[in-house]
């Protein structure tokens, strides 16, 4: 007759079995947010890399041109602080994930009106942290080339869209984040206001289609 014996858990066993599995459970959430955080990255560069490719392609409008949401407008790029981002019509957050997001009720580039664009602080709006009065943000759309030229920044709650609002003049509004380094969800608005100075007609499909001898 065999005779099986059953070992005792001490309370010291089973302690060292609760931390055992809070590690292992610790360490496949973190692998599972490494991968996630990854992800993000990735489908974000990507994206930005097929809608760049694509606007030369889009025609300049014979009248006001129509956005729906979540269609690419066009290019913004900083060059003192190596920023170029696509953005898209719509602030949703699918819309952040991957790109510069357009306050819907603003104005567009090359419309009279405030122009505002949200980024988060985080992925590609993260070099504003460094922006400076006098620095240039160019705007590239089918419908032509702007230029603006930083006149402020500023540091608002979540609740003064003052910024907002429409101007005379044809100015630039960027929204994000701030701190830029807080951890969890930010308390208050980092704003970057600029000054339109000059624009540039979209470029000729004809100046553009190579010549053939």
């Amino acid at each position: 007759m065999n005779h099986h014996a059953t070992v005792a858990r001490t309370p010291g066993t089973m302690r060292a079995l609760i931390l055992r599995a809070a590690h292992y459970i610790l360490l496949t959430g973190g692998i599972l947010g490494l991968g996630y955080a990854a992800y993000v990255v990735v489908d974000a560069r990507v994206y930005q890399a097929i809608e760049e490719s694509r606007l030369p392609d889009v025609r300049p409008a014979q009248g006001p041109r129509i956005v729906a949401d979540g269609d690419v407008i066009g290019e913004m790029e900083v060059p003192r602080l190596g920023l170029k981002t696509i953005f898209v019509k719509g602030d949703s957050p699918s819309i952040l994930r991957r790109a510069v997001g357009h306050f819907p009720s603003t104005a567009l580039p090359g419309e009279a009106g405030n122009v505002a664009l949200a980024g988060h602080r985080d992925t590609v709006f993260r070099p504003l942290r460094g922006i400076q009065p006098g620095d240039a943000i160019t705007i590239k759309t089918p419908d032509g080339k702007f230029e603006y030229q930083v006149e402020s920044t500023d540091v608002v709650w979540p609740s003064d869209v003052q910024v907002l609002q429409p101007s005379r003049e044809n100015t630039l509004t960027l929204v994000t984040c701030f701190p830029f380094y807080y951890v969890g969800p930010a308390p208050k608005r980092f704003i970057v206001r600029a000054r339109q100075i000059g624009r540039l007609p979209a470029p000729s499909p004809i100046a553009q289609a190579p010549l053939h001898f």
